[in-house]
């Protein structure tokens, strides 16, 4: 314990959620709904801030019978969904005004989510890896299904509630047996029984199939995505962000944990089956974005392709068996995902601007000649649809460029071919969203109202695409810091 203040950013985090389901017992009802948000923006943002400047410590710290760890990955990554949310949060507070959706239990479950996102990203052992992701999913389900009285909002929840207890289902029938095989559930014991060669090979695959089929239902990845594109559409956009932005980082570090912290050695068995997962993910991600009319349901499938690109570079660390290869392979994955939460909180941001009061901005012709209502959004809706296309100078085409290099140098020149052409595809639904914007005459000439804030907010976002693009070497070297001095390569 006395390293317990180590501790001190989640407690934070637990903290603001304690004070915030409180607080209403002492104001009124609109005070309680301002308060609840400001400790929400504020803890988050603080913890925020607080673990990236924690993530300078090399070092690995163990509590609770070492079943939570504090490494500099997990720094970096709560780093990165602590401010996601808080951003989200800002984002969305004139969407949620307008809808009667600002109200105290969207910010705790908010808070809830992101406390599960925390324990899914540091934890040590099987069965804190599993709560961390009920934490985050139960939470997501009822934010899902905030407003009540759509029924477009109810099916999305009961989709995704119902597939997400399927997927947990597999989650723990899987670590059942891994537990049977190996008679621990903590990652570094398991890796050493697997190591050790004295356990029956098939039993542990049969373990690892259902393992990925959870970490790929959480990614949203072929064939487990069927839940994605109705959920982002069904929900409110406010409630889309949440669901798809901070949760896809947790469920790439909490797969990490998985499957190279606890079964690295049957890295042969589970690599075969992202490589499936990789490619179904690309072909189907950006071929079947290219027919969609609602932006929110494209970029669902937008997100099915990036998380293809992310396990790519989860997939390349094994190959060859290399450190040094391993080290790029996995940072190029977690420096994707960082700039895929980035793009995503930008893309989102300019969508809840364009909306109003009983008005969705989620269909392409709300983007027709937006350049002429607010030249400001649009330069940052493009910025976003470049970056996400992979076109330089924005961040997207270095991230893209980092996992195809990583996945060359595994070997697998096919992959990375494939990438690239479903890339081209992709390419086509992000850029005619920009010739919407720059070349078409607009359908809607409302205008366009936010606070200051919320622009200023959204400038810097785009600024920070813009500026990650050009140089991009400072968070790839954390990243690859932070990969070098967590995981046992």
């Amino acid at each position: 314990m006395q390293n317990a203040h180590i501790l001190l950013p989640d407690a934070l985090v637990v903290l603001g959620f304690v004070i915030a389901s409180r607080v209403g017992d002492f104001c009124s009802e609109a005070t309680n709904r301002r308060l609840t948000y400001l400790i929400a923006l504020v803890s988050s943002t603080a913890a925020g801030v607080w673990f990236a400047i924690q993530s300078s410590d090399p070092h690995h710290y163990y509590f609770f019978s070492r079943m939570i760890v504090i490494d500099p990955f997990a720094s970096v990554m709560k780093a990165t969904v602590s401010l996601g949310f808080a951003v989200s949060l800002v984002y969305s507070r004139r969407y949620l005004e307008d809808r009667d959706l600002f109200r105290d239990h969207v910010f705790l479950l908010g808070m809830f989510s992101l406390l599960g996102q925390l324990v899914m990203i540091s934890g040590n052992h099987f069965l804190m890896l599993y709560l961390g992701l009920e934490l985050m999913s139960l939470s997501l389900y009822a934010m899902v299904a905030v407003r009540r009285d759509v029924a477009q909002s109810s099916e999305a929840a009961m989709k995704y509630y119902v597939l997400g207890a399927l997927a947990t289902g597999f989650l723990l029938y899987g670590i059942s047996m891994l537990y049977g095989a190996t008679g621990s559930l903590e990652l570094n014991e398991v890796l050493k029984a697997v190591a050790s060669g004295h356990i029956d090979e098939f039993v542990l695959l049969f373990g690892v199939v259902f393992i990925v089929a959870g970490v790929a239902f959480k990614m949203g990845v072929v064939p487990f995505h069927m839940w994605v594109p109705d959920v982002y559409q069904g929900a409110p956009t406010a409630m889309t962000l949440f669901v798809g932005g901070g949760p896809k980082v947790a469920a790439f570090a909490w797969g990490l944990r998985f499957l190279v912290m606890g079964l690295l050695p049957l890295a042969v068995g589970w690599q075969e089956m992202l490589v499936i997962l990789a490619a179904l993910s690309m072909i189907v991600g950006n071929i079947t974005g290219i027919v969609q009319r609602n932006v929110k349901r494209m970029l669902a499938y937008s997100t099915i392709s990036n998380m293809g690109f992310v396990l790519l570079g989860l997939l390349s660390g094994v190959v060859d068996g290399n450190a040094g290869s391993a080290a790029s392979a996995y940072g190029s994955a977690m420096f994707y995902s960082i700039i895929y939460l980035v793009t995503t909180l930008g893309s989102f941001g300019v969508l809840m601007l364009l909306a109003r009061r009983n008005f969705e901005a989620d269909t392409l012709d709300d983007f027709k000649g937006l350049n002429q209502r607010s030249p400001v959004s649009a330069f940052v809706m493009m910025v976003m649809m470049f970056s996400l296309a992979g076109i330089p100078p924005t961040v997207g085409f270095y991230a893209k460029l980092a996992v195809l290099e990583a996945t060359m140098n595994a070997g697998l020149t096919w992959l990375a071919v494939l990438a690239v052409v479903t890339s081209l595809f992709g390419a086509f639904y992000y850029l005619r969203i920009v010739k919407l914007m720059y070349f078409d005459d607009p359908q809607d000439t409302s205008p366009i109202s936010a606070g200051a804030g919320n622009r200023t907010l959204l400038a810097l976002n785009g600024v920070a695409v813009l500026v990650l693009g050009i140089v991009p070497g400072p968070l790839m070297t954390v990243c690859l810091q932070a990969i070098t001095h967590t995981l046992p390569l």
